[in-house]
């Protein structure tokens, strides 16, 4: 009791024990800050080594052999060993243990080890990883879809598989049910449409096909106009060109002329003249047509020529009337120009059309000339030659 009574009288009143209760909370704090630590002495990612020096970290694949000797300078690393790996930055003094994939556990590898890489490992295929905790999984087999169920998701080495019921059926007890009748698991597979909905839905598929006929027909409308209207311009503009190369009035409609195209006169003038049949050319069998009132000038037929047939074509038109190489070679050797070369090559062409036609050479050519010429194009392809120059001449 009296040592009680001491202490008592010592706590609350020696001024002894009042010095020392508060030097020893002063030196609480000071003790704490007296404490270096490394966010205070060291910016990231160095470290505090010994010393209270600031060294650089490792870097991944290497490990910690010695700390630096001045703040601010790289620690002395050294790659980590075989079948040993660091991913990050680090100043351990020992590597971590790779991974091994194993059979027994049916295992594959995807990537070997490497320094600054573990081994990664998948489950084999048919496989997928059931984790059992944060480190350790196993590899199960993938689980297949039962009865009246369908496949949501694909079974894979990180996932097993995925399955729902099938439509019309709903899950019930770990088994997927038929939706026989509407209960409130399954209402929503086995809603029967009102009356209204049907009619409502019947009326938009029949408004559907109402206006997909519709375009339809406007479609098919618009296209028959176009052609109706392609083929009466090409009418009328035959026949205002036909209209435009008939001759005078004074030639009776009931006459039929024969189409003769002349050679180039001593005037140096080539053109094509409409002739009147004599009767003795009546006597002769003749292929032109009914009545062909034309007067076509030769320049003018061979300079349109020029002008619808390729450069790259014209030597084969030419060879396809009868122009020989020879006289091919000879008009390209007497004149520079291919437009030139090819104006000779049609005119020899049409020289011994006028002395095959009985006209004497160089004089005129009969209508078969012309429709030689059509023939020909059309043979290598050039059929829009051909209706251009028919065009033209009004040729029906």
């Amino acid at each position: 009791m009296e040592g009680a009574g001491h202490r008592g009288r010592w706590d609350k009143k020696s001024p002894i024990g009042t010095i020392l209760l508060l030097l020893m909370c002063m030196s609480i704090p000071t003790l704490t800050l007296s404490e270096p630590s490394e966010e205070q002495k060291c910016l990231q990612p160095d470290y505090l080594a010994e010393k209270g020096l600031c060294c650089i970290k490792c870097s991944p694949g290497t490990r910690l052999v010695k700390h630096c000797n001045t703040t601010g300078l790289r620690s002395d690393c050294s790659p980590c060993p075989e079948k040993q790996y660091s991913e990050q930055i680090n100043f351990f003094p020992n590597c971590f243990s790779c991974r091994q994939c194993r059979a027994a556990k049916r295992e594959e590898t995807v990537s070997p080890c490497q320094k600054n890489k573990d081994t990664v490992c998948r489950c084999l295929a048919g496989l997928y990883k059931s984790s059992i905790d944060s480190e350790t999984y196993q590899c199960l087999s993938c689980s297949k879809c039962k009865e009246n169920e369908k496949e949501k998701q694909t079974c894979t080495s990180e996932k097993n598989t995925v399955c729902e019921c099938r439509e019309n059926y709903y899950k019930a007890k770990n088994k997927c049910e038929p939706c026989n009748k509407c209960t409130a698991e399954c209402s929503h597979h086995c809603v029967t449409p009102s009356p209204q909905n049907t009619i409502a839905s019947k009326t938009d598929d029949y408004l559907i096909n109402i206006i997909a006929g519709v375009v339809v027909f406007a479609v098919l409308l618009l296209l028959l106009v176009a052609v109706i209207t392609y083929v009466a311009t090409k009418w009328s503009t035959k026949k205002k060109l036909l209209k435009l190369s008939t001759q005078p009035s004074d030639v009776s409609p009931d006459s039929c002329e024969q189409v003769l195209i002349h050679s180039e006169k001593p005037s140096g003038d080539m053109s094509v003249t409409a002739v009147p049949q004599s009767p003795e050319s009546e006597q002769e069998p003749s292929n032109l047509p009914d009545c062909v009132p034309l007067e076509i000038k030769i320049p003018d037929l061979i300079y349109t020529v020029l002008d619808l047939v390729p450069v790259l074509q014209m030597k084969q038109l030419v060879r396809f009337l009868g122009v020989k190489d020879t006289e091919i070679e000879q008009a390209e050797t007497d004149h520079r120009s291919c437009r030139e070369a090819h104006y000779q090559m049609l005119r020899v062409w049409a020289e011994r059309g006028s002395h095959a036609g009985g006209g004497g050479r160089g004089r005129m050519l009969h209508w078969p000339l012309l429709h030689e010429l059509l023939d020909k194009l059309r043979t290598i392809h050039l059929g829009q030659a051909a209706e251009e120059l028919e065009t033209k001449y009004g040729i029906l």
